[in-house]
């Protein structure tokens, strides 16, 4: 995908998926053999983790040095957007590695997903500095002002579990009347940057990212909230 961004193509790309075969009337998914180690102080939240992501723990060995090694079978696509959040809850000091193991049966409910929702342009137009003070209340913004966006678009991970439609071209209102503490200083958090790899883990799979030669933007399957607002769950 890289090298065809930088060869001037523009796509659109979702969630990776893993590949199933049916095996006698069965449904098969690929499993992978984990293997972790670990601080000691991170190994519990490495494991609930882990049991969120339906992986069953087959060894634990701690070297009584401070480490623990750590080993499960999981889903493959249990391991999808894991890295980045593994980096997270080990604060870069963990080392995992990964191997196909076999095909078996599919697991039952979903595996973990994506605990926040996201903040999602409902206009067209550029983005504003006051519109985005306003908004990064709500949550972490991944756009700068003075930038072009359109309905759809994802600007922002929501502080909270549900999806947020804003308008992030919402400019300051104009009067005649001049207040003290009306012209405030506005200072904007940083944005997070995702590169292609971590921007293609977190989305979920109503979401795509979209790729050009220019900018990495991540967007809604679907464009307008009625749209998605009829769209089955």
């Amino acid at each position: 995908i890289e090298s065809m961004r930088r060869e001037g193509f523009e796509m659109g790309v979702g969630r990776p998926q893993v590949i199933e075969k049916e095996v006698d009337g069965v449904m098969m998914e690929p499993y992978e053999a984990v293997l972790i180690d670990c601080e000691d102080q991170h190994q519990g939240s490495l494991m609930e983790e882990m049991g969120r992501r339906k992986a069953e723990m087959t060894n634990m060995e701690p070297d009584g040095k401070g480490r623990t090694r750590l080993e499960f079978i999981i889903p493959s696509r249990g391991l999808i957007g894991f890295r980045g959040q593994f980096l997270t809850l080990t604060s870069g000091s963990g080392v995992m590695t990964s191997l196909f193991d076999h095909y078996g049966e599919v697991k039952k409910g979903a595996l973990a997903e994506r605990q926040n929702g996201v903040l999602i342009s409902m206009v067209k137009g550029k983005i504003l500095a006051f519109a985005l003070f306003n908004l990064q209340t709500r949550g972490r913004l991944m756009v700068e002002p003075n930038i072009d966006v359109y309905e759809g678009m994802l600007i922002g991970v929501h502080s909270r579990g549900n999806d947020l439609a804003v308008n992030p071209t919402k400019g300051k209102q104009l009067t005649n009347i001049r207040a003290a503490g009306t012209d405030e200083n506005i200072v904007l958090s940083p944005p997070i940057r995702f590169t292609l790899e971590q921007a293609l883990e977190f989305i979920e799979d109503d979401e795509l990212v979209e790729v050009t030669p220019n900018f990495i933007r991540l967007r809604k399957r679907l464009l307008t909230e009625t749209a998605r607002k009829r769209a089955p769950k």
